[in-house]
This record gives C-alpha cells, structure tokens and sequence, in this order.
C-alpha cells in the first residue's frame, strides 16, 4: 500500500488478538490466516501492552472476561496511549455493565458476541480496517488541505492563472473530503444496525422488533420527505433505541408494558435513559441519542422520562414513537394480546392527540401502507365498524371470522340488510364478542354529504 502524499509504502495493518484461552487464539489464528494484515496474538492485558509498546497496532480484539485485568479495562488504556487503534470487545456474556464501561470508558468501536460467526468476525475486522483507514485518509487530506492553504497566502497576487489553478485543485480536495466524510458517517450508521443485531440476540425471537422499526422508520422519511441528516439519525435511534433493555431480566423482558409490577416500574422508565447513558460518549450518535432519550414522550405530556409535551417533544422522537408503538403493539410488548396491523393502526388513530401528534396521524398511516404494501390502510373510505354502524351498501376488506376462528365473510362481500340483520343476531349468540369490521363506505356522488360509520 502506497502513501500517495509522500510515495512511501505504507507497512500492513496489525492486528492484535488478547484472550487468557489460547484454543481461542489459536482458532482466531486459524481463521484469520490469509488475510491482508498481520495477526499478533497475547494472553493477557499486561502482555498486549507490552506489544503494542514494541510497534503499531492498527486494531486490537479483546476478550471481555480475563483474569489481572479485564478487556474493558485494557481497552480503556489503549484508548488513553494509543487512541487511534481500533478497538473491539470480544465476550460470551451479556454483561451490560462490562459492555457500558467498554463503550464510556475504552470508546470501543464494535462489540462481538461469543460463539462469533466466522463470516460475521471476518468482516467485521475488514470493515473496521477499512473505516479506520478512511479516517487516517480523511486526517491526511486535512493536513494537504491545510498546507496548500499556506502556499496559497504565499502566492504572488499578480499571479492570477497559477491561482485559478490552486483554488480549482482546492475544491476538488474539499470534494474529496466531504466525500470521505460522508462515507464516514454512512458507515457508523451501518454500524449501528449491525450493532442491533446484537441487541436483538439478548432478546426472545418474537420479541425482536429493531429491523422491523428501522424499515418503518425509513418508510416514513420517504412518505414525510425527510432530510438526508434526519433519516441518519432516525435511523441510528431506531436501530438502538431498546439497547437500555440489555440489563432487564428475561421476565421483564417478556412482559407487557399494561402488565409490569409496581416494583419493575423504575427499571422500566428507565430504559431510555440507560440507553442515552450508553450511547451519549460516541460523537456521531448525539443527536439520534437524544431521540431515544424522549421516544417515549406522549403527546399530552404523561409520558417519560421528561413528561414533554406536544411540540416540545423533538419530531423525530414524535415519529419514533409512532413507529416503536406500531411495531410492539404487534408483538406483545405493550399489551399482553398481540394486535394485526390493522389494530395497531386503530390504537394509533385513537390515541392521536393523547399520546401521539395528531398531525403526524395520516402520514405516518401512509408509510404503514408503503411499509407493508397494502394499499387498504391508506384508503380513505375505508373505516373499522361495529355492527350496529353498518349500512347498506358497504363493502368487507378483510375476512370477518367468528370468536372460534370460523370464516363468517370473506372480503369483497357487499352488505345488504339481510347480512346485517344476521351478523348482528350472530354477535349477540357469541356471549360477549364483539367484532370490529372493516369496510369501504360506498362512494357517494359530488356535493352529497357521505354518512359517518
């Protein structure tokens, strides 16, 4: 590798491996022979730093869990002497207070769970590597940047064509570094979706809800045409917005919010704070942190950690909200019945004004459509009924099924009288069932009032 600005060739990246197991290093060893750069392996803190007081170590992995000291600690003093490093924790177990002290502490820049997928550690070193070297090219184009901003003050003022020339190279050297930059920040955004992978494995499979949230949340910057910036952090909080929940206890975890013990209460409204605590020392998280810190204000201003209300409550945390409760509602995590998609929308048009921005109602609705591609929520004239607000005329968009499952209508059905009289005697058999319809109103001509359902 050539360092374009002096022509010298730039030495391999070094990669230092820390674990007390050396079957784990030698599998580490195993795995990574091959690759384009240097493996360098040690058994302990003491030793590592030994190393890397010896030569340059481009990235260190450290193993969470070692006896003398520990890889939070380790990482913690590399960041002190050798800050440019990259720095990576390593570890079987979920231990929120290791994982926060690496993170306030050692400033890690990945985390990897044990048993790692060797696909998975394979990359993860390769991207590391890679946003590593783009930082020390963005470093390197500052400092070209700065020197020819020397040389230009220098320059005779009577020479107008050799400072055309200058200011043209300046601004393909100010491109090159915007495009460096933001390369740079795309990539911590691809960070921290990867990083809610991890999340989700501290979680039950029909409790993970971070892949389904961030698609919805892309769906609504598209629908609300959302700045480039926006998205990015919008993004970045709903990758990690539940990252507080890492230190619940698995019966926590499996409780719905209506259901959580007057003891579990404080734990619960804390999560958003935990998780801001968690995420606030990393720079290009700042303002997505400070969208999950209020993504659980309520609109009338009931709601925590900071009882905020209306537009005081920051938009993208407004439509966090809306997103978080759509996607939960659905996995029972907010109320013990899991509601369709159809339901939770309901909930969320109910609740406009109370717990969410009523402004933010329709287009939100919109992405709901756009997000699971269904053209019915996002219809107008399509409203959930009861029974006793039917009407002639109306048309069944969902397949109506009894209490015990049974398929009572299919959709496409048009309502007359007589099918109405009989859901309505049907409802009545079914002790205290009550269904809720979803209809089309039937169109109505120019300039006549259409009836309310």
């Amino acid at each position: 590798m050539e360092d374009s600005s002096s022509g010298a060739l730039q030495p391999r990246p070094a990669v230092l491996l820390v674990d007390d197991e050396e079957p784990i290093l030698n599998s580490l060893r195993r795995l990574l022979r091959g690759q384009p750069y240097d493996v360098l392996l040690a058994t302990g803190g003491e030793q590592a730093l030994a190393i890397m007081a010896e030569r340059r170590i481009d990235l260190i992995v450290s193993d969470a869990r070692m006896p003398n000291m520990d890889g939070a600690t380790l990482l913690a003093r590399v960041y002190a002497s050798y800050p440019d490093t990259v720095r990576i924790l390593l570890t079987g177990y979920a231990d929120l207070e290791t994982i926060a002290k690496a993170i306030n502490e050692g400033q890690i820049h990945r985390y990897i769970a044990k048993p790692w997928t060797d696909e998975e550690l394979v990359l993860t070193l390769r991207q590391s590597l890679a946003l590593q070297f783009s930082e020390r090219e963005r470093q390197r184009l500052e400092r070209l940047t700065q020197r020819q901003n020397d040389e230009l003050k220098s320059l005779n003022a009577t020479l107008e064509k050799r400072v055309l020339a200058r200011t043209s190279e300046l601004q393909q050297t100010a491109d090159m570094l915007d495009l460096a930059y933001e390369e740079l920040k795309h990539s911590y955004a691809t960070g921290t979706e990867v990083f809610s992978l991890l999340v989700n494995q501290r979680l039950p499979p029909d409790k993970q809800t971070n892949r389904q949230v961030i698609d919805l949340i892309n769906a609504c910057g598209e629908q609300f045409a959302l700045d480039e910036a926006t998205r990015r952090d919008l993004g970045m909080a709903a990758a990690l917005y539940n990252i507080g929940k890492l230190g619940w206890s698995d019966a926590l975890i499996n409780t719905p919010a209506d259901q959580v013990t007057h003891a579990d209460k404080a734990t619960y409204y804390g999560y958003p704070q935990q998780s801001e605590s968690l995420l606030m020392t990393l720079e290009p998280m700042q303002d997505a942190t400070r969208l999950i810190l209020h993504h659980q204000e309520r609109w009338d201003g009931t709601g925590f950690p900071a009882r905020l209300k209306g537009e005081a409550i920051p938009y993208g945390a407004r439509l966090l909200k809306l997103a978080v409760d759509f996607i939960e509602l659905q996995r029972g995590l907010i109320m013990e019945r899991h509601m369709s998609s159809d339901e939770a929308l309901l909930f969320v048009r109910k609740y406009a004004g109370k717990l969410y921005d009523p402004a933010l109602i329709e287009g939100f609705a919109a992405a709901c459509a756009s997000y699971l591609n269904d053209a019915i929520l996002n219809d107008p004239l399509v409203k959930a009924v009861s029974t006793r607000d039917l009407v002639p005329g109306m048309t069944l968009v969902r397949n109506l099924n009894a209490e015990n499952g049974m398929l009572l209508l299919n959709a496409g059905k048009l309502l007359n009288a007589a099918l109405i009289a009989k859901l309505t005697a049907f409802e009545a058999m079914e002790n205290k069932a009550r269904y809720t319809i979803f209809v089309r109103l039937p169109e109505k001509p120019a300039g006549v009032a259409e009836p309310s359902a």
